[in-house]
């Protein structure tokens, strides 16, 4: 097959936090694009992965980015000793041989290669090839997904309405501290005591958000805080390393942080 390299062999883990596994399996089997909208680092593309599982269909990420142009998207043709040779691109191969496609972070990219996707988020589901002279149907098994993260709109930056608006959307945040706690357990092997210090330092820098911090700690930070503990690094220099220090170059924000992370320490 085509695309077996895209498949998941094993459950990718997921704590559920609603009723996103749902909306997420009727989309897919309506064949409508969704939308992730939610902070960094909380669990968007673990979903994917978890959902592309549990559906049994190949996934394939393309992480969106300033310089991504409609070609890398869409393929392109390239130079080779038999003469130039059309390459499909990610987008491509799953709207031809029926993939998920996730664009991560898809406000990155420019709106101009964000357009390529309106024509396969109606009722037309097809990708127009220009430089190739083609119109290709999506398979009937293919979906489009993309992530957004809100806390990052800009005048320059953010999605049109008219691609918006042409999504399903789902709603991410922060765990719940029980769940949350649960999880950097599972995903970082730290006991059950030190996952609750974790999750409540980075509820303390979630509080600081929009006073110096864009956004607070987030999951996936906890658990990195909770892996170097295991490695056995002491947790102070363990959250300085993989939470103080990325989250701010301000030095007065860094110095908030860490009173705020001090009074979580045991």
């Amino acid at each position: 097959m085509v695309l077996d390299a895209y498949r998941i062999a094993a459950e990718p883990f997921y704590q559920p936090q609603g009723d996103e596994i749902e909306i997420f399996t009727a989309a897919y089997t309506e064949r409508l694009p969704v939308m992730l909208k939610g902070p960094t680092g909380c669990g968007k593309t673990r979903f994917v992965e978890h959902m592309a599982w549990r559906l049994g269909r190949p996934l394939i990420t393309v992480a969106a980015h300033e310089d991504m142009t409609a070609a890398d998207l869409a393929g392109r043709y390239l130079l080779e000793p038999q003469g130039t040779v059309w390459h499909d691109g990610p987008l491509t191969q799953a709207v031809r041989h029926g993939a998920i496609c996730y664009l991560d972070e898809i406000v990155e990219a420019r709106q101009d290669t964000t357009v390529v996707i309106h024509p396969l988020t109606d009722a037309r589901r097809i990708l127009p090839l220009e430089k190739h002279n083609e119109i290709v149907p999506a398979h009937p098994d293919f979906q489009l997904t993309i992530s957004y993260n809100p806390g990052y709109q800009s005048a320059v930056k953010d999605l049109k309405e008219s691609t918006k608006q042409r999504f399903l959307a789902i709603d991410f945040t922060y765990p719940p501290p029980q769940i949350e706690s649960a999880i950097v357990v599972r995903e970082s092997g730290a006991d059950s005591a030190l996952a609750d210090v974790l999750v409540a330092i980075g509820q303390r820098s979630r509080n600081l958000q929009g006073h110096g911090l864009d956004e607070g700690a987030s999951t996936r930070m906890l658990i990195h805080a909770g892996r170097l503990v295991r490695g056995g690094v002491p947790l102070g220099a363990a959250v300085q390393s993989s939470i103080v220090l990325p989250i701010t170059d301000n030095p007065d924000v860094r110095a908030a942080l860490r009173a705020a992370i001090e009074a979580c320490m045991p």
